[in-house]
């Protein structure tokens, strides 16, 4: 975010120029030279505004340079299909939810990036989406009681939006998709959400 927070000022800083320089040509009655300079100066501006959106869109996203632990879960049975699961996040946040179901059910979205871009420092990002419970059986899927709950911290700006509505940052984007991941509950248990490039894992951990 920090390269996005740079360009978006230089960007800014850049049109700012043009700006003063079309001013000048202007007073120096250059019609052709005020406006290229303006439109210069218009382009800049709307770059650094989008710059600054994508900064602003990328909170509540994490950069994923490998597998690594998003977070740990205690899972608990309360009772038939039925159970608890204590969710520990990297950074401190913690959440426990109440779960219908026989599995526990996460997904999250991922957005990669093409690989020049990622040399600019816009690496692949994940971020958690929902929590749910999954029952083993079709026809309980079916016909019980569903439970789910949104996983993520709210963000200010969808990044996922951002680049489906603005076309001019499609090139940046390689894939952008969603990667889901359930486990058994069938008694206390710790259990490891983890993250690639290729999706969610969820292992049990071996104390």
């Amino acid at each position: 975010m920090n390269v996005l927070v740079l360009a978006a000022f230089g960007l800014a800083l850049l049109a700012l120029v043009c700006l003063v320089l079309a001013r000048r040509a202007l007073k120096k009655r250059r019609p052709f030279s005020t406006l290229t300079r303006a439109l210069a100066s218009a382009l800049f501006a709307a770059l650094a505004v989008i710059a600054a959106l994508m900064a602003v869109g990328i909170r509540g996203y994490h950069a994923l340079t490998d597998e690594q632990l998003a977070a740990t879960v205690r899972v608990a049975p309360i009772g038939p299909h039925h159970f608890a699961a204590e969710f520990t996040f990297p950074d401190g946040r913690a959440a426990t939810y109440d779960v219908a179901g026989d599995q526990l059910y996460v997904d999250a979205r991922i957005l990669k990036w093409h690989y020049w871009a990622d040399l600019l420092g816009l690496h692949t990002l994940y971020a958690f989406d929902r929590v749910g419970g999954r029952y083993a059986d079709l026809e309980d899927e079916l016909h019980r009681r569903r439970t789910l709950y949104a996983l993520g911290p709210e963000r200010p700006l969808d990044l996922f939006m951002m680049i489906r509505e603005y076309s001019i940052l499609a090139p940046l984007a390689d894939a952008d998709y969603g990667s889901g991941t359930f486990l058994d509950v069938t008694r206390p248990a710790t259990l490891e959400i983890r993250v690639s490039t290729t999706g969610l894992l969820v292992r049990e951990r071996q104390d």
